[in-house]
């Protein structure tokens, strides 16, 4: 499936949903390590942008956001219309991420 064909919107230009088949979800659970969270408690007393967080954030969404696209996939679909994350603590340093949207099939809309 092509990432430009997943959308948080409802629908996509051009394009007409001619099969709904679902929801799909991708979920990841992340967590840093020991050494990991000493450098990011290094980061926060310094303020700013605590970078090791930002790329454990990133890496979980994008992991999330690939399973889903596979899901996606092995239902048929060719897009994912309404697409979201989520996030939850799941224990102290432990952080789910969910990505999840609509499985559709589309096909360029007909002129008429």
């Amino acid at each position: 499936m092509d990432r430009a064909m997943v959308t948080t919107t409802l629908q996509i230009d051009g394009m007409q949903v001619i099969r709904q088949l679902g929801v799909v979800r991708g979920i990841t659970v992340r967590s840093r390590s020991i050494v990991g969270q000493f450098g990011a408690s290094i980061q926060q007393m310094m303020g700013g942008n605590i970078t090791l967080y930002t790329e454990l954030c990133e890496h979980a969404r994008e992991e999330a956001f690939l399973l889903m696209m596979q899901h996606a996939t092995e239902l048929g679909a060719n897009a994912i219309l309404g697409m979201r994350y989520d996030a939850n603590d799941v224990a102290d340093g432990v952080t789910e991420v969910l990505a999840y949207g609509t499985a559709v099939v589309v096909q360029p809309r007909q002129a008429s």
